[in-house]
């Protein structure tokens, strides 16, 4: 039994040469991973530190050694079980052992960070903001280039399956001409007066606040999505409470809580999104549609499982998360069985998996499918012509790298 089953998984690749090929460099490729385990540090334990260390122990080939985080977060800290522990980020820089570092911090300390941290020859992921200001977020695009070492900023929404299928619908001309491109990024956590958070503060947050902190995922998602460049912006910002109390304290605010704003993009098409904090019952609800010439798509991140599809002249769609039913080249992005769902981990979990493996390969790719820092600078930028169109009342253009 056993050597006839062997000599028809022969004869099958010797009808299929290069299958067998194929098949050789993938088992090749993983037992390498295998053999060398990439040592990550983690500067940062709050919100979004502990994800990125959930979805870089799914990868299997890659271990976080240490972290360094404030005084204010040891329970915390000791709960994540890593080796080392640094009081002071520096300390952390100076681990021989540490390839890669992840900048989980506030924004306003992601440039200093994110510039000693390439200084220091380890490449790096940073969540985004890459800085508060597009000054000093041009100065991380030159390090980067100078330093020549592998970068990225967390725009995670990219590595949905379903906002992948929509890429390659787009790239494959299923969409057609793209004429208009609109949607919204709503959220209820600061809807009260008592809501309190260091994003809140200028200081800490950057002069934008829902522009910056939820509207810049839907600016860069768009444009990955559709390889459009948005050129002239206008924006209308509302502070909805001007002042907020924290321990009986009244605190001024200068950011906003909801925005609107019109979009022109280097096709001519024309878009907008609002973006708000302050939407009682949406909790994270990132949503856009895209209308083009043959059809439009439409995509929600609180029901990420499903794509809805419209037409003109039959009846509309809805395409639902499974490797069976997607292309070829999403296929990837699929980790799990249809009707088991995959959500914002799994998104996440992508995109580590994408970095690490050009890390394992020292592959510096020209437009790898995760945001790099020309991207977040990018996004530093518009969100600065944003209000300053605000401020200003007029269209203002958009010059990115």
């Amino acid at each position: 039994m056993h050597s006839m089953k062997r000599r028809k998984i022969v004869n099958k690749y010797e009808r299929n040469p290069s299958e067998a090929i194929h098949k050789y460099v993938i088992n090749t490729e993983q037992c390498n991973i295998q053999r060398r385990r990439i040592k990550v540090g983690i500067i940062g334990a709050g919100f979004i530190g502990p994800i990125h260390i959930e979805a870089l122990r799914r990868l299997g080939f890659v271990e976080v050694t240490a972290i360094a985080s404030g005084k204010n977060t040891p329970k915390k800290v000791k709960q994540l079980n890593i080796l080392k522990v640094y009081n002071n980020y520096k300390q952390l820089l100076e681990d021989k052992d540490i390839e890669v570092i992840h900048n989980c911090t506030p924004n306003f300390l992601h440039f200093q960070i994110n510039k000693d941290i390439l200084e220091s020859g380890k490449h790096i992921i940073s969540e985004k903001p890459l800085t508060t200001n597009s000054v000093d977020s041009g100065k991380l695009v030159e390090l980067a280039k100078k330093t020549r070492l592998l970068n990225a900023v967390n725009y995670n929404y990219r590595f949905y399956p379903l906002v992948q299928q929509i890429k390659e619908m787009v790239c494959n001309g299923e969409i057609g001409d793209i004429y208009s491109i609109h949607g919204s990024y709503l959220q209820d956590w600061l809807l009260y007066e008592t809501d309190f958070n260091w994003r809140v503060d200028s200081n800490l947050g950057g002069k934008t606040r829902a522009i910056s902190d939820i509207g810049s995922h839907w600016c860069d998602l768009v444009q990955y999505i559709t390889g459009l460049k948005i050129v002239k912006v206008f924006g209308d910002l509302n502070i909805v409470h001007n002042t907020r109390k924290r321990a009986n304290q009244n605190i001024k605010i200068s950011t906003e809580d909801y925005a609107s704003v019109l979009l022109n993009f280097n096709n001519d098409a024309k878009g907008v999104f609002t973006v708000s904090q302050v939407s009682p019952g949406r909790k994270n609800r990132l949503y856009f549609e895209i209308d083009g010439s043959k059809k439009s798509v439409c995509w929600d991140q609180e029901e990420p499982e499903q794509l809805w599809v419209g037409y003109r002249d039959k009846a509309n769609e809805i395409l639902l998360r499974d490797s069976n039913l997607l292309s070829n080249k999403v296929k990837k992005y699929v980790n799990y069985p249809g009707g088991h769902p995959e959500g914002y981990l799994d998104a996440l979990y992508n995109f580590m998996k994408s970095f690490y493996g050009d890390v394992i390969k020292n592959n510096f790719k020209k437009n790898p499918d995760y945001a790099t820092f020309v991207d977040g600078h990018n996004e530093v930028l518009l969100c600065e012509k944003i209000l300053e169109s605000y401020k200003k009342q007029k269209w203002i253009e958009v010059k990115c790298s």
